[in-house]
């Protein structure tokens, strides 16, 4: 910082370092930030997935003690019911068939086309 008689301030060349450096830092920062959104998205999907595979099992083994308890699942959708709250807004299940007693591959889509597969088993 310079001083003549009585003006303080910043030169011009420290100012132009200033905008430098924190140009410098923004190019780093935006793609690091672009790449941690992206794997978030995916991460979320993923357990997402992890949650329906959960309630499967539950809906299944409390199905199999009484038909009062949990649902009917014949198709992969039908696990969006089970889950508490429903399925999280921008996420889709595609529709595939499950057989009583049989357990059957099912996708997940969520934002940005991120996907994670789960596992369905039939059940009356």
């Amino acid at each position: 910082m310079k001083t003549t008689q009585g003006n303080t301030g910043f030169t011009l060349i420290e100012l132009l370092i200033v905008i430098a450096i924190i140009g410098i830092l923004s190019a780093v920062a935006i793609p690091t930030y672009i790449n941690v959104t992206s794997t978030a998205q995916s991460s979320a999907t993923t357990a997402i997935a992890g949650a329906l595979s959960s309630t499967n099992s539950m809906n299944y083994g409390a199905r199999k003690l009484s038909t009062s308890f949990g649902i009917a699942v014949a198709n992969c959708t039908a696990l969006a019911n089970v889950l508490q709250g429903g399925l999280p807004a921008n996420y889709t299940i595609t529709a595939a068939s499950v057989s009583v007693d049989t357990s059957a591959s099912c996708t997940l889509t969520g934002p940005n086309s991120t996907t994670a597969t789960f596992t369905a088993t039939g059940i009356n």
